[in-house]
């Protein structure tokens, strides 16, 4: 398997397919876009910098899926949605790397003790991220999941 395409891109920043998100913010009513620009994000409040600001409210977060990123991201979502009592609910979504270390710590609670682990959803087929709301011709060269903390 070639690693350096699964885990490389040009940018970091795809934006989530508006119809996804449109579909999650019926079920969860999002408050927060964890990890977001004034140009992508999904949600009227926004964080560009969310490793040193607090999350609160129902949080979304589409965030950057390079090697070590992703699980940052999903570490800060943890540690805020288990410490900060104004983080209702942390929604990811990631690529479904069931085989990292932050898949097993957080995910699938294989290290941590925790009263109950966060819901997992598989995405059906690849997704196509968008460009400036745009569709991406191509699909994504891995499947995704939903991570949900609540």
């Amino acid at each position: 398997m070639n690693n350096d395409l699964m885990f490389s891109s040009n940018k970091d920043d795809w934006e989530t397919p508006q119809w996804l998100f449109d579909e999650l913010n019926l079920e969860f009513n999002f408050t927060l876009d964890a990890a977001a620009t004034e140009k992508n994000k999904k949600c009227d409040r926004y964080l560009s910098d969310a490793m040193n600001q607090t999350w609160a409210g129902n949080v979304w977060c589409n965030p950057p899926y390079g090697r070590t990123a992703t699980g940052d991201f999903i570490n800060r979502g943890y540690e805020q949605f288990q410490h900060e009592s104004s983080c209702r609910s942390v929604v990811f979504l990631v690529p479904a790397r069931t085989d990292t270390s932050w898949f097993h710590t957080y995910c699938y609670y294989d290290d941590i003790e925790s009263p109950e682990p966060p819901e997992i959803r598989f995405l059906k087929g690849r997704l196509k991220f968008e460009v400036n709301g745009v569709p991406c011709k191509n699909a994504a060269p891995f499947p995704s999941m939903l991570v949900i903390f609540k």
